[in-house]
């Protein structure tokens, strides 16, 4: 599926994995972010992604007031949670919506790990 936006001169149709890269690229750009996270469904393992596919890590649902993005990471120990997940929605709603038009409804964090160093 991809988003659709009809103007004066016709339609621009943006994939939804261009979406997806750029609401990774405003992830990994949060601090306390370790990385994304990719769920295989199938075994219920869950996996650090590599920078090059960022958008594995995001879902993206079509809903009638806009985009829902669910967003799948892992965090630093010792930082806050709330205050990562708070900054990324903003982070990404302000940058889909500013790169490519396209509203976003809600940004759903999902925390699959915690990275412990040392």
């Amino acid at each position: 599926m991809s988003s659709k936006i009809d103007n004066a001169f016709g339609r621009i149709s943006i994939d939804n994995e261009v979406v997806a890269h750029i609401a990774g690229q405003a992830v990994m750009e949060s601090a306390g972010v370790v990385g994304m996270a990719s769920k295989n469904v199938k075994d219920g393992i869950v996996r650090l992604i590599k920078k090059e596919n960022l958008s594995k890590g995001i879902i993206l649902t079509p809903e009638e007031g806009g985009l829902i993005l669910s967003v799948h990471i892992f965090v630093e120990y010792g930082t806050s949670i709330p205050a990562i997940a708070e900054t990324i929605q903003t982070n990404i709603k302000y940058r889909v919506e500013e790169y490519t038009g396209v509203k976003v409804a809600r940004v759903n964090i999902y925390i699959e790990g915690v990275r412990v160093d040392g």
